[in-house]
């Protein structure tokens, strides 16, 4: 089955086909910058721009930065607040004149990492966590995604746990790997001790250097890298959209 995969980010909004059979895409992925402020018309603009490209006509998926409920947008990070109560799945099928899937995007990265990735054949309780400029998790049970989980606003000393111990925060504290580590560490234990998974992916950019950093991790779960790296986005967002081309 092919279906164009779309992952709406803050500086980016990128797609490309996908075969969901395979886990890859068919083309290289076109890429246009995310309109000043992201405001819902102007990102619909892009996400048309984008199915015109490949002259597209049929079912799209798309990854969100966001809360979707039933194809509603409840929150909004890194894009306009006028998108929280946006119909999200009607605005871009609008613009692209085709049947759209929405869903947060670390719910779609963890379906194709999950499918297709370090999460393959896993059952029990798997937690898909990005690691960039804030905290995306994904929550599975045997194989199921619990979705829309916002586990990276946890608590960490009065703040939001993504404020303390995302990248950005390495960044921004121009901390080395090992010192960051503690404190994503606590992040990892806190979700540890509440869930019990078996299983800790770890995605995003800071995922490419965990041997800088694995051996401050002390958690009860196993830990393990992601595989798909920069395509999961796309991947899992076409993922997400194969009951559309099941029901048209």
């Amino acid at each position: 089955m092919v279906i164009l995969g779309v992952d709406v980010g803050g500086s980016g909004i990128k797609g490309a086909p996908v075969d969901t059979e395979k886990g890859v895409m068919l083309s290289e992925r076109f890429r246009i910058p995310t309109p000043g402020g992201a405001e819902p018309q102007a990102v619909a603009l892009v996400v048309g721009e984008i199915a015109r490209n490949f002259a597209w006509n049929g079912p799209i998926g798309v990854g969100f930065p966001a809360v979707i409920q039933h194809g509603v947008a409840k929150t909004a990070a890194n894009v306009h607040k006028s998108w929280i109560g946006t119909h999200a799945e009607d605005l871009l099928a609008g613009a692209t004149g085709c049947p759209v899937r929405v869903l947060n995007d670390a719910d779609v990265a963890g379906m194709a990492e999950m499918r297709f990735g370090a999460g393959r054949g896993r059952q029990g309780v798997v937690f898909i966590i990005t690691i960039g400029t804030g905290l995306g998790t994904a929550l599975f049970t045997n194989g199921v995604l619990v979705p829309n989980t916002e586990l990276g606003h946890i608590e960490m000393d009065g703040q939001d746990a993504e404020w303390q111990a995302s990248d950005a925060a390495r960044q921004r504290g121009k901390m080395k790997w090992t010192a960051w580590a503690k404190r994503f560490n606590r992040y990892l234990q806190r979700l540890d001790a509440l869930f019990w998974p078996d299983l800790f992916i770890l995605g995003g950019g800071a995922s490419k250097k965990i041997d800088k950093f694995r051996s401050e991790l002390d958690v009860h779960a196993e830990i393990v890298p992601a595989k798909l790296a920069n395509e999961a986005g796309i991947v899992g967002a076409a993922i997400a959209a194969e009951a559309l081309a099941n029901e048209h």
